[in-house]
């Protein structure tokens, strides 16, 4: 149905009826209990919310059948693994697949167009689902997509080029400035340099916004996405690219290319002097080889996460590939990857001194998926194919995200560390082999059955401090009511709680 259907009136109820019940449902599900069989509760009532408010005579397209599917299993995991932060990874990527299958609902194909058509999509969808319950009852009607004018014929693409390119050299700079101190003797200036995303916004008024949102969401499956079907990138256009909201053109993307050819090359050329060919790092920094390599690894996966995100918009929008420029692309990929392999080496000679933490664990498992990203985006830059980067990406994302759900990162770290104390010849004469209790007590659930089983394996001090923590834990479990909701139930605190039942 679109906007002027006679019928609208009576699904704008239904939208708007089903948002307020979506909004307690999130209430009960997320504002206090902790992540638990709540997340795919939520998940199932909105897809079933979606389909039950769906666009009439818009058949669902066959390849999109996946999308639902995937955002249910993701979510199931999220109740599997009592691990907050891969949860909240779960439900962030959940939360992408369901608003892809609620547009998929409307008789809007996803799956089979290109990643630029689907970007455009998902801008087009937050916008309408900002707008909330006003969508569904037209207080706010989704206007056209307003493009700015093009830039001027005279104006030079070198300053064009530069205007993109000098920020994200800039960012760059900064973050291997951060992570390498040769290369921030040089620009000492942008050490200052951090980016704070802060916390989250308070959740006074909860239910009320998660029922705005949800009834934009659902709003989708109703109508679709209205200014998506107006556009050149309708129903009908399955495979098109973006072209309206503009290409950029080559000269623009050779200069981007340069600058940012340029920075990498430059951090990469110090690595190569001082991290892998041994040069001496007291002499030119003030501070020992050891204290050098073991730093900046955060700061490296990050550039190299921009710089594959440059490669992928620039394939998405470049008027014209020509052999210079798939150069240049392949050169930045080439660079890139030397910089995932100083970010390894610096994570490895870390994590073999300290031990393990989840987080370390998280950019070990980033720096494999990006590797493989960046094969793929090379064999798909060759064989000019570029336009499934963004599939690929989005599929080694799901791939490594399951996988880590499979790990379970708390009980791989729990076990890692363990070991470490009970055969000290793990650990290299310069590193710390002793156990960090505070850490373990901060561990998910997840790790709680390696450290029961562990127990009988640990010197007498350290299984003192362990069964602390396990006891404290196990009262913890009982006493506290966010645990006691049903929403809250979860396989890993299931585990962890029949392990600690086992200790006298």
């Amino acid at each position: 149905m679109d906007e002027t259907d006679p019928r609208e009136g009576t699904v704008a109820g239904r939208v708007l009826l089903a948002g307020l019940a979506l909004g307690i449902l999130a209430e009960l599900a997320f504002d206090g209990p902790a992540f638990g069989i709540g997340v795919p509760t939520m998940v199932a009532a909105v897809l079933v919310a979606g389909w039950s408010v769906r666009r009439r005579g818009r058949a669902l397209d066959p390849l999109d059948a996946w999308l639902p599917a995937a955002a249910i299993i993701l979510a199931l995991l999220a109740g599997v693994r009592a691990d907050p932060f891969l949860a909240a990874l779960d439900i962030v990527v959940a939360i992408g697949l369901i608003g892809a299958s609620l547009a998929a609902m409307s008789g809007l194909a996803v799956t089979r167009r290109r990643a630029s058509v689907i970007v455009a999509m998902a801008v087009w969808g937050i916008a309408d689902v900002l707008v909330g319950a006003a969508r569904a009852i037209r207080l706010v009607k989704p206007g056209r997509a307003r493009l700015p004018r093009s830039v001027p014929a005279w104006v030079a693409p070198v300053g064009r080029g530069l205007f993109v390119a000098v920020p994200i050299a800039v960012v760059l700079v900064t973050l291997f400035a951060s992570a390498d101190p040769i290369f921030g003797a040089a620009v000492a200036d942008l050490l200052g340099i951090r980016v704070d995303l802060g916390d989250l916004p308070g959740r006074a008024t909860f239910t009320l916004a998660a029922a705005w949102l949800l009834a934009g969401s659902v709003s989708i499956a109703a109508t679709g996405i209205p200014r998506m079907e107006r556009s050149s990138l309708g129903a009908a256009a399955r495979t098109t690219s973006i072209r309206g909201l503009g290409s950029l053109g080559l000269p623009e993307a050779l200069v981007i290319l340069g600058v940012i050819d340029l920075v990498v090359a430059s951090f990469v050329v110090l690595q190569v002097a001082y991290l892998f060919g041994g040069l001496d790092t007291l002499k030119a920094a003030g501070i020992p080889y050891a204290q050098y390599a073991r730093r900046g690894f955060f700061e490296l996966v990050a550039a190299a996460s921009l710089v594959s995100a440059v490669v992928i918009v620039l394939e998405a929008t470049v008027a014209r590939r020509t052999r210079l420029y798939v150069g240049a692309v392949a050169a930045l990929i080439g660079l890139t990857a030397l910089v995932l392999v100083s970010a390894a080496l610096r994570l490895n000679l870390y994590q073999a001194a300290y031990g393990w933490t989840t987080l370390r664990l998280y950019v070990v498992v980033a720096i494999i998926v990006m590797a493989c990203g960046l094969a793929v985006m090379l064999a798909l830059l060759v064989t000019q194919r570029s336009r499934w980067l963004g599939h690929a990406f989005a599929v080694l994302g799901v791939v490594s995200l399951v996988g880590l759900n499979l790990i379970a990162p708390a009980a791989f770290v729990a076990s890692r560390n363990i070991e470490r104390v009970i055969d000290p010849s793990l650990v290299p004469p310069a590193g710390h082999s002793g156990l960090d209790a505070s850490y373990l007590a901060a561990l998910p659930d997840d790790a709680i059955p390696v450290l029961v089983d562990a127990l009988p394996r640990l010197p007498p001090r350290e299984a003192g401090e362990v069964r602390s923590i396990l006891l404290a834990r196990r009262a913890q479990l009982q006493s506290e009511v966010a645990f006691g909701s049903p929403f809250a139930w979860n396989v890993g605190r299931e585990q962890a709680r029949k392990a600690l039942a086992t200790l006298p």
